[in-house]
Parts: structure tokens; sequence; C-alpha cells
């Protein structure tokens, strides 16, 4: 573990030149207000931890906004100011720097969203989730590097224990149920046994957050680099069930999601793929359910019926005489994460094959001739531009057609045919 005084060489160190120096300068310009900045959250712990983070959170005990206001001031960049929470974003070129007043916090209700007032450093520590999480950095000058360990949070790093600060931190907010798996599985700790105690016993508390706080959640699983190890610990613990008590984290699972890194396409989105892996054994009905609960956008929702609608259809993808162009309109209007599902989770193998052949040659296939080409060939404008594109992209499909030439002699075979 790094020594608390080598805090400050280690943002020289593991931090870009540039980010380590507007902290440097933040901090000035907060002391020269009198007003104490400090650098708070995940990057405290992946310093200490020596692992890479580059999302900078800072606290001044004071006004955010006006020291955001300031600091923007110096760099060409853009400020986004949210006056009712006293926090502000700062971004210039690739960088982002999140800027807070110190706070306390209190929850009206479980699952509410809190209430806040204007507090010290110790208020604001007190209300983050886990102690690995409640520590901060100083960066006024007298101080700069200074580690502010107030919660215990150093000697829980040292132990590898993921620990909440008091026992009505999941009642409180039972989202952070969700994030003391990911947090276990992506540092290789253990939920301390107290924690993990109120953990199961709030369990029921899930109820009480919405489900957008736990899409919210799992798609911060979903950017992990295993994300199917805390799905299988969500699943051990009873916390998955909450979603749907049919899914599981089981090895299928992780076999999946581990072959949806290797074979993922450009242009897919990896975390659209890994729910729709994790719904696709869901019947119709079930599945529509998760996509109310988490209110899934209507892409998503899309990816998931999709995926369901194409492994209804997987006999009819399995026949081996289907042609390449068959092939190509059974699943060209899905998404291609639906369809990946599809290949990765199929049981059939012809159909996965074909399945194949679609992903990574015919999908791709398009005609040569444009609308505007068929025009002047003397194809009427309407309905008929879209049944030559139609038998020009067939022809494309199943190798009947190479060139431009050869699409140019199919059309005028098919007006000759329709003229005659």
């Amino acid at each position: 573990m790094t020594p608390i005084t080598d805090l400050a060489v280690r943002i020289e160190q593991q931090l870009p030149a540039e980010l380590a120096d507007f902290m440097k300068s933040a901090g000035n310009m907060a002391a020269d207000g009198g007003e104490k900045l400090y650098l708070v959250g995940g990057l405290v712990r992946d310093l200490l931890l020596g692992e890479a983070n580059l999302d900078i959170d800072l606290v001044v005990e004071g006004d955010a906004v006006a020291l955001a206001r300031r600091l923007s001031a110096g760099q060409a960049g853009k400020i986004t100011i949210h006056h009712r929470f006293n926090t502000a974003k700062l971004q210039w070129r690739k960088w982002t720097v999140d800027l807070a007043s110190a706070r306390s916090e209190h929850y009206p209700r479980p699952g509410a969203l809190p209430s806040v007032k204007p507090g010290q450093l110790s208020d604001d520590l007190f209300r983050r989730d886990f102690t690995i999480n409640a520590m901060a950095v100083a960066l006024a000058p007298q101080s700069y590097g200074q580690l502010i360990d107030l919660y215990g949070g150093l000697d829980d790093l040292e132990h590898r224990l993921v620990r909440i600060l008091h026992p009505k931190s999941f009642t409180d907010d039972a989202s952070r149920i969700w994030r003391a798996v990911r947090y276990e599985q992506r540092l290789d700790f253990q939920i301390e046994p107290e924690t993990l105690g109120l953990l199961r016993r709030d369990i029921p508390m899930l109820d009480t957050i919405s489900g957008d706080r736990v899409r919210y959640e799992l798609e911060c699983i979903f950017k992990e680099r295993s994300p199917e190890k805390a799905i299988k610990r969500a699943g051990e613990l009873g916390v998955l069930a909450k979603l749907h008590p049919s899914l599981t984290g089981n090895g299928w699972l992780a076999d999946r999601f581990d072959q949806a890194r290797r074979i993922s396409f450009p242009d897919q989105k990896l975390a659209d793929l890994y729910l729709a892996l994790l719904a696709y054994r869901l019947p119709d009905d079930d599945r529509e359910q998760l996509v109310s609960y988490l209110r899934l956008p209507k892409t998503l929702a899309r990816t998931l019926r999709d995926a369901g609608a194409v492994r209804a259809h997987l006999g009819e993808m399995a026949n081996t005489e289907l042609r390449p162009s068959q092939i190509y309109h059974l699943l060209g209007g899905y998404s291609s994460e639906a369809v990946t599902a599809n290949l990765l989770a199929g049981d059939l193998p012809p159909a996965r094959r074909n399945i194949q052949l679609y992903l990574e040659e015919l999908r791709s296939v398009k005609p040569v001739l444009a609308g505007r080409d068929l025009i002047d060939m003397g194809v009427t404008p309407g309905p008929g531009i879209g049944e030559a594109l139609r038998l020009i992209l067939d022809a494309r499909l199943d190798g009947t057609v190479k060139t431009r030439r050869d699409e140019e002699r199919l059309v005028g075979e098919w007006l000759a045919e329709k003229s005659g």
C-alpha cells in the first residue's frame, strides 16, 4: 500500500501532467479565496491502489459554482452548472472535472433521493457508499497530497474489504447493493462480513428504488472488464433475482459474455449485447416485464425483443438449404446485437452458421446501382425502384451478379420482361 506521504507523488506519476497541474492550480485558487479544496472518491482509492483512473471529483468547503467559474476563466472549455445542488462540470479538450460543495445528506424515506444541505468535508465523506470511496486528498498548498481518511478506508483497502459507512446505508439507497457487488468483483475484494449480512437483510429494499437507477447500476457493471463476475455474484446473493427470478449468472452466461468480447462487431454496443444475453432465455412475457421494470430506451428494448424474435425462428434459420438472400431477409430487420446474441446463445449449430455468414459477410452487401441510376435506365419512379433494388441485392447476395455491368444487364432483362 502506498504510504500516505506519497500521494502528492502519485498524483504526478499516475495522472496526465495537465490534470495534475490543474488540481494544483485549483487548490491554490480555492486557498486564495479562503476555501479548502479536496480530491475525493474513486480516484483517491485508485491512487492508493496504483490503478488508472481519470474521473476527477473535487469537493470544496465553500461555493463550488463560484470556484468553477473562476477556474473556467483560465480554460478554453465548457462549464455546466447545477445551481440546485451547487455543483459544476468543467470540460476542456478531452478532460472533465466535477466540482461540488461539501454537503450532508438526509434520506426522508428508504429509496428516496436525499435532501442536501451545506456541510463540511467530514459530512461529505460520510454520505458516500463505502469506506474505500470515502477518502480525500487535500489540494491546499500547505497540505497538498495529504490523505484524509476519517472512516477507515485505508485499512479496508489493505485488508481488501468493501464496507459500508453505517448500518442504514443499504436502506437509504439500495442501489449500493449493486455497487457493493461490482466493487467486490472489480477489485477482487470481499464484502466485509457485517456489511454482507446487512446486504442480505436489505435485498427487499431494492423494491424502493426505480428501475432507472437499477438500469444505471447494470450499465456500470457492463462497463467492467469481466461483468460476468459481478452478475454471478449477484446471482449467488439473491440480488439478480430481484430483476427477475429466472435470471442466473451461471457458467453458461459467463462463457457467452467472454465470447461476446471476442467477436462483437465495431458497430455494436457491447453493453447492449450483454443485456440481450442476460435476458436471452426469458419467455416473451418475462422479457417484457424486464423491459418495463428497467424502463429501457427504445433501441435497447428493441434489441431484447429482437433477440427473442430471432430465437423463435432459429428452426427456420437452421435450414442448410437457405440461399444467402433468404438468410439476409430473415435477419436484416433485427438489431445486430440481437442477431449476435443468437449467434452466441442459439442451440442449433446450422442456424449459428447461417447467422455468422450474415454478420460477417451478407449484411454488408450493397448494390452498386442507386435509385437515380435505375430511373436513368427507364425504371418508373415509385414502387418499381424498390422492387428493382431488391432484385439486384438478392442477385448480389446469391452471387449471380458481381459487377455494375452485371447489375445493369439484370435490370435490363427485368425491364424487358415487364414490358413484354
